[in-house]
């Protein structure tokens, strides 16, 4: 016996995904979403009748057989946590929908996607959506791309081409051989692309044929159900002040008064399924039941008050719990790996946790530690026990607990879509980098070119006279030179306005006083000077000089040619 091939349908935001699992079902909860924007996974049985009704012709067109009992549809949010809802060893969708709009291609979210799916070893068709928005597409009659492509003019047809094949091309540079579906002969060596629009239905017909010609091909080894009951928990819903367990039980039998085992961080949770509801056809709602069998959605009421999570796995106890215990403990352990150093993450499910530490490694960041929840006050203590560097919290569609202040010494990054999420840690690391490297500058004297202005306050012990900043900063206790290399002095204050300042900006005008310096006998009016820098002080320089503004770098410059006169090579 065979069951259902759960299908998730995915890509990036905006592209069309819940409107083609719409045309897919021929439902329309697109309508429902906020903003049109998918905010919670469901899921969706399409029964055998209806995929015959809806493709039939196509099917004997092609000979295909039907012998699954339907699909059972996954969508989900813009993110790409869905890809990790894990049975152990693969992802938990036997086929995925990779959803890509025609005129934008490849984007952040469907790089994810792909990324996912290929860990995985997921087997995904592109559904290339919005061929209706070509200027002066035609759509058959009988809304099939097979019979729209004849109709095209040579331009929008050339059009078409070159977004096809652009796409294919995006595709091959992440190592993903892709062809239109009209154009494979074998299905092993290629991924289908089928042009379609969620707006006409376009296409649909033939993407739902295509994934049933891959069920009935290549997945029925897979397909054919066990006896040991097994699922995953997708959310924890509440529905008049009851919690319920919303579930996949991808194998076996799950019946209402059955003891199951559910995965936990720390312990497994052993618990009674109290009542059972099973998901009608195209997303009608529940409908209780004393049993289900595999590939199904349903919803549990269970008899434990212990925390259950998104995204963890669960098992009809049926064998010895302790050898129970031990698979759930190891699948957990392989799946949340950690390293020695690194950040902390926090995320809503063990599927979104799993997702992110895949991508945050793909971009070399390592995890010190890694759990589900709110942000709380002993992830904070824990965050700012690590090193500079590490003090970060990453929250997957997380938010902070109620009693978590900003906090200076943590930085705490939010988001619900990985990719802007990794985008901020970059800049902030970059950031952090950059301001570290700052601070070594610092530590260096400061550069500066002054320009000697007639205003002679006392001649010497100390001399005092007006300066003007030309370029650069100037500061307190910096040594002057002047342009033949001759040492003026120490600048002992600065006073501006009556006030004595520590430092003094470019453009800005302040007085000065040096000790042991005579000025009528050794400066000029107009005379340019400036700060005294050492070889090796100048060499800092040049290997941070990402870090300067133009203005250091072009007083750096006057400063090298005035010592290169005496020293060639100096600072090189």
């Amino acid at each position: 016996m065979i069951r259902q091939p759960i299908v998730t349908v995915c890509g990036h935001v905006d592209h069309g995904k819940t409107s083609i699992l719409d045309k897919l079902r021929g439902t329309n909860l697109q309508e429902d979403e906020a903003g049109g924007i998918t905010q919670k996974i469901s899921f969706s049985i399409l029964p055998k009748e209806k995929i015959l009704e809806r493709a039939e012709d196509l099917l004997n067109k092609f000979k295909i057989p039907l012998e699954i009992p339907g699909f059972l549809f996954i969508d989900t949010p813009g993110h790409s946590a869905f890809t990790n809802l894990r049975k152990r060893g693969s992802g938990l969708a036997d086929l995925a929908v990779l959803v890509i709009d025609i005129n934008e291609g490849i984007k952040p979210q469907t790089i994810e996607v792909l990324q996912l799916l290929k860990l995985n070893k997921t087997p995904f068709v592109i559904a290339l959506n919005k061929i209706d928005n070509i200027s002066g597409w035609k759509t058959s009659e009988t809304k099939r791309f097979i019979d729209s492509e004849k109709k095209q003019g040579i331009s929008v047809k050339q059009i078409f081409e070159e977004k096809l094949y652009t796409l294919i091309g995006s595709l091959q540079s992440h190592k993903i051989n892709a062809e239109i579906y009209t154009k494979i002969n074998d299905f092993t060596k290629n991924f289908a692309i089928v042009p379609c629009s969620a707006k006409t239905g376009e296409g649909i017909e033939e993407l739902l044929t295509l994934l049933c010609a891959l069920s009935e091909k290549f997945l029925k080894k897979e397909l054919e159900i066990r006896k040991k009951g097994k699922g995953v928990i997708l959310e924890i819903k509440k529905d008049q002040g009851v919690n319920f367990l919303e579930c996949i039980v991808f194998d076996g039998e799950l019946k209402e008064g059955d003891d199951i085992a559910i995965a936990s961080f720390f312990d497994v949770i052993v618990t009674k399924v109290r009542s059972l509801q099973e998901a009608l056809p195209l997303n009608k709602g529940f409908k209780s039941v004393k049993k289900v069998s595999a590939a199904s959605g349903v919803r549990i009421l269970i008899n434990s008050d212990d925390e259950v999570y998104a995204g963890m796995p669960f098992f009809v106890l049926e064998d010895d719990l302790n050898e129970i215990k031990k698979e759930i403990k190891s699948e957990i352990s392989e799946e949340i790996k950690t390293d020695e150093k690194g950040i902390l993450v926090k995320a809503d499910s063990l599927g979104s946790l799993e997702a992110l530490l895949v991508l945050l490694r793909q971009e070399n960041f390592h995890v010190k530690k890694a759990s589900i929840g709110k942000i709380t006050k002993s992830d904070i203590a824990f965050a700012k026990s690590l090193e500079e560097e590490n003090k970060i919290i990453v929250g997957f569609n997380v938010d902070n607990s109620k009693d978590i202040q900003e906090e200076k010494d943590v930085k705490i990054i939010l988001g619900d879509v990985v990719y802007k999420i990794i985008d901020a840690l970059k800049e902030y690391r970059l950031k952090k980098k950059e301001d570290e490297e700052r601070k070594k500058l610092e530590s260096l004297p400061s550069v500066c070119k002054l320009k000697v202005l007639d205003f002679i306050f006392r001649n010497s012990n100390p001399a005092i006279f007006g300066v003007r900043v030309e370029l650069g900063k100037l500061k307190k206790e910096i040594t002057l030179i002047n342009s033949l290399e001759e040492k003026i002095g120490r600048v002992k204050s600065i006073q501006s306005e009556k006030n004595n300042l520590e430092e003094i900006d470019s453009k800005k005008e302040a007085a000065i006083s040096v000790p042991g310096l005579n000025f009528k006998r050794q400066l000029k009016i107009n005379e340019p000077l400036y700060s005294d820098i050492s070889e090796s002080d100048f060499r800092k320089f040049k290997e941070n000089k990402s870090l300067l503004t133009e203005e250091e770098k072009k007083v750096l410059q006057e400063i090298a040619s005035i010592k290169r006169r005496k020293n060639p090579s100096w600072g090189m």
